[in-house]
C-alpha cells in the first residue's frame, strides 16, 4: 500500500482515499502506479463488489503536482504502454466493478479525470470542477474529448474545455456531470451507502457485464448492440445468479450471488454451467 493512498473495506464496498491532504492530494507519479495497482486488486477481490474513491481533507485531487507536470513538459514523453490505451486514468473503464467518485472538494486537471472516468459521481456543495488544460498550454488530453461530450453534451463540454473555467457541484449537476449532490458532512457517507446497496442487491457478475456493454456500445452502432447483447443473454442464461434471484424474492431475504473476480466476459459461459 502507497502512504498517500488509504485502502478501506467494509461490507463489499473498498473505500481509496488520496491522502495528501497538505497538496489538495496532487498526484506524484508513484501514487498514479500505485492507484491503478489499487484498483486491479480491488477488481480482483471477491470480498469487493464496488469501489469508492475520494481525497482527504478539502480537496478530492488537484491534478498533478507540479514538480511532476513540469517533470513531463521538460521532457519527451515514453511510449505509452502496449497492453492498454494510453492517458491517465483512461483504463478505469475497465474496471469490472461500479466506481464511485465522492467528489469532496477541487477537482482540477487530472483530478477532473478521475472524477470523470469514475462511472458515477457524488459531489459535495464544496466542489469545485475545472478541465485546466487550456490554461497550461496543453491539449485536451486523456480521453476527455471522447467521454466529456456524451456525459454532458458537445458545446457544454466545449464551454469547461476551452476556458477552463470553474463550476461548482451546483452547475456540474445541473449540466449533468455531477449524479448526486450531497452536503460535505453526508457525501461520503452516501456514496458509500450508494456502493453499499450495489454490494447487497446487485448481481456482480451482472454489473461487470452491463458496465463492459455501456462502454463498448458507446463506439457501436444499434445492431452491433443488440447482436451482442444478444449473445450475452445466451452466454448467461441459467447463470446460478438468477436462480438465486429468484430464490431470494420468494424466500423475502437478501439475495447470495456469486462473487465476481474480474476476468474476460467470455467466461460467462462456463460460469452458467
Amino acid at each position: 500500500m502507497h502512504d498517500d493512498i488509504l485502502l478501506t473495506v467494509t461490507g463489499g464496498v473498498a473505500t481509496l482515499t488520496l491522502n495528501r491532504p497538505d497538496r489538495l492530494n496532487a498526484l506524484t507519479l508513484p501514487m498514479i502506479d500505485a492507484i491503478e495497482d489499487i484498483f486491479r486488486q480491488c477488481e480482483a477481490d471477491p470480498a469487493i463488489a464496488a469501489i469508492v474513491i475520494t481525497g482527504a481533507g478539502r480537496g478530492f485531487c488537484s491534478g498533478l503536482d507540479l514538480a511532476a507536470l513540469t517533470n513531463t513538459i521538460r521532457k519527451e514523453l515514453p511510449d505509452p504502454p502496449k497492453h492498454r490505451r494510453p492517458g491517465l486514468f483512461t483504463w478505469l473503464p475497465d474496471i469490472s466493478k461500479p466506481i464511485i467518485a465522492a467528489v469532496n472538494g477541487p477537482a482540477v486537471g487530472g483530478g477532473f479525470i478521475l472524477a470523470m472516468m469514475a462511472d458515477i459521481r457524488f459531489a459535495s456543495t464544496a466542489a469545485k470542477f475545472n478541465t485546466m488544460f487550456s490554461r497550461r498550454g496543453l491539449v485536451a488530453e486523456h480521453g476527455i474529448s471522447h467521454i466529456l461530450p456524451r456525459q454532458i453534451g458537445l458545446s457544454r463540454a466545449l464551454d469547461l474545455i476551452l476556458s477552463a473555467r470553474t463550476i461548482d457541484g451546483e452547475e456540474a449537476q445541473r449540466i449533468g456531470f455531477v449524479d448526486r449532490l450531497c452536503e460535505a458532512e453526508h457525501l461520503l457517507s452516501e456514496a458509500q451507502a450508494y456502493a453499499a446497496l450495489l454490494a447487497t442487491h446487485v448481481s456482480p457478475l451482472s454489473m461487470a457485464a452491463m458496465k463492459g456493454q455501456i462502454y463498448t456500445d458507446l463506439t457501436q452502432d444499434l445492431d452491433a448492440a443488440c447482436r451482442a447483447a444478444d449473445g450475452l443473454v445466451r452466454d448467461t442464461l441459467g447463470h446460478p445468479d438468477q436462480h438465486e434471484s429468484l430464490a431470494a424474492t420468494q424466500e423475502k431475504r437478501l439475495p447470495r450471488f456469486r462473487p465476481w473476480r474480474g476476468g474476460a466476459l467470455d467466461a460467462l459461459g462456463e460460469a452458467a454451467e
